[in-house]
């Protein structure tokens, strides 16, 4: 007990909020010093790492025979143990000199829904990453903290966190979780609903990345006041050749509006089965987003209109998991009820 102590007083705790889109690093005592794409490249047979993050997300579609880009997350949890193992270690190590030399701590936000074997997979990968000891957190719960929501008070908060691969939705009282859902329709199916509407609508391919861009630079939930286009570059189906199109965020929002009532819908049902006192506190007080999908235009007033309360967004929704489990890592003492057994 007393050489843990002591070796407490020189590490530094780290949160992660290990996402389907995005990895970022909390340091305790210093803030977010990591936000990257989970994304990894290596060299075929060799399996030496090439790039991680923002460099290894320009390889995806674009790559040689000789080099592997993977995206190893998947729906908010880890689909390529290996791939994951290696990213997050390249990711610790690229921030391993501001944690100090001893082994650090590590808070883990993963989904609501995660099940056993897949947070074991989320544990020994940050072991072998150079962990000391290694927490979950339920992402929604995390994402409620760093939003300050009054999560310890006797009154329902709902907060809906839209990741890369995950929407979670949760009802949170007295540090406990009363409702949670975890759908597996996020950014990354808003972004394949975009490649699917442009290749039909224009026979025209388009990439991940190209898709992605489209949906942050014109995608929208809810009519705009001042339209928007995007000249965009792909691939002729029919030809095989290079072609451009200009497309509009009308069109863009009719892509996405599948993955939109998913989402929308997923509420809804938060709302069923929550107790009628607490549903009465949220709709009081309004519900909360968080997570990337956030930013998505009009998002907050399309849930606003159909569920008829008032929704806020989270001061700085990309953030909001690394830095809520930052805060519980913070204070333990006080929010380590909130962590997975």
């Amino acid at each position: 007990m007393l050489f843990d102590k002591l070796i407490g007083l020189f590490a530094k705790d780290m949160a992660m909020d290990l996402g389907t889109a995005n990895t970022l690093i909390f340091i305790k005592g210093q803030g977010v010093v990591l936000n990257e794409p989970s994304v990894v490249a290596v060299q075929r047979g060799t399996g030496k790492t090439v790039a991680v993050g923002h460099m290894a997300k320009e390889y995806l579609g674009r790559t040689n025979p000789s080099i592997i880009a993977s995206r190893p997350l998947r729906d908010g949890v880890i689909a390529d143990f290996d791939m994951t193992r290696i990213m997050i270690k390249e990711f610790v190590t690229q921030v391993r000199s501001m944690a100090g030399l001893v082994r650090p701590r590590m808070l883990i936000g993963v989904p609501s829904g995660v099940t056993q074997v897949e947070k074991r997979a989320v544990i020994e990968s940050a072991e072998q990453a150079g962990a000391r000891d290694v927490f979950l957190i339920e992402e929604p719960m995390a994402a409620a903290i760093g939003a300050n929501l009054p999560i310890g008070e006797p009154r329902g908060s709902m907060i809906i966190d839209i990741g890369g691969g995950t929407t979670e939705v949760a009802v949170i009282a007295m540090y406990s979780t009363v409702y949670s859902e975890s759908v597996r329709v996020a950014g990354d199916e808003a972004n394949e609903a975009v490649m699917r509407y442009v290749q039909k609508k224009y026979q025209m391919q388009i990439g991940e990345n190209t898709a992605e861009q489209i949906k942050i630079n014109i995608g929208s939930a809810f009519a705009l006041d001042n339209p928007l286009t995007m000249d965009i570059n792909g691939k002729d189906v029919v030809q095989g050749i290079p072609k451009m199109v200009t497309v509009n965020d009308a069109e863009i929002r009719e892509a996405m509006s599948e993955p939109v009532s998913v989402i929308i819908d997923s509420v809804r049902r938060a709302f069923e089965k929550t107790p009628p006192e607490l549903a009465a506190d949220v709709a009081e007080q309004g519900l909360v987003l968080a997570g990337g999908g956030a930013l998505i235009r009009g998002l907050d007033k399309l849930l606003s209109k159909e569920l008829k309360m008032k929704v806020h967004v989270a001061d700085d929704p990309l953030t909001s998991v690394v830095m809520g489990a930052g805060i519980a890592l913070n204070n333990m003492r006080h929010y380590r009820r909130v962590f997975i057994n």
